[in-house]
């Protein structure tokens, strides 16, 4: 088990955000899931946590009603190899409700923020031709989604 876990704060859907991020990501399962007892508060009876496993690293959720809500000081970032994995995973992220933001960022229906990154990006941005590296951060900065191959283009001008 590791000994740092990320630890989401759900009004209520802890359980429904937990399995359609396992669905989207392999490598991923949910772990264990408790339920509040009768006399406990919350939603008696309900899912009180989930812990799961995204490619690895293990997430703790809870449903603890409408107290504290995300913000994007804490975001999932992930890196995707080709456009059609970044595709994939910023139409999901955004579909039933999810806001799409600038630079890669979104949130979920649950307004977690994401970050969907080109693996490619880092090196694109860390050129060692300033002229490139600006042209690809110039590029980024004007996007939603991210698109590898305009980033490419803007980055070889």
């Amino acid at each position: 088990m590791q000994r740092i876990t990320p630890f989401l704060w759900y009004d209520d859907q802890a359980e429904q955000a937990a399995e359609f991020y396992v669905s989207l990501f392999p490598n991923s399962r949910i772990l264990e899931t408790t339920k509040y007892g009768q006399d406990a508060p919350g939603q008696p009876a309900g899912v009180m946590t989930v812990r799961f496993e995204l490619e690895g690293v293990e997430f703790q959720a809870l449903n603890a009603g409408p107290v504290f809500h995300f913000t994007e000081a804490f975001s999932m970032f992930t890196t995707a190899d080709t456009q059609e994995e970044i595709d994939r995973l910023w139409d999901a992220l955004i579909a039933d409700g999810g806001e799409p933001s600038q630079c890669g960022w979104l949130k979920d229906r649950w307004g977690l923020s994401w970050q969907i990154v080109p693996s490619r990006l880092g090196e694109l941005l860390s050129d060692p031709d300033p002229q490139r590296a600006q042209r690809a951060t110039q590029a980024m900065l004007a996007m939603g989604k991210l698109d590898i191959a305009a980033l490419e283009a803007a980055a070889n001008g």
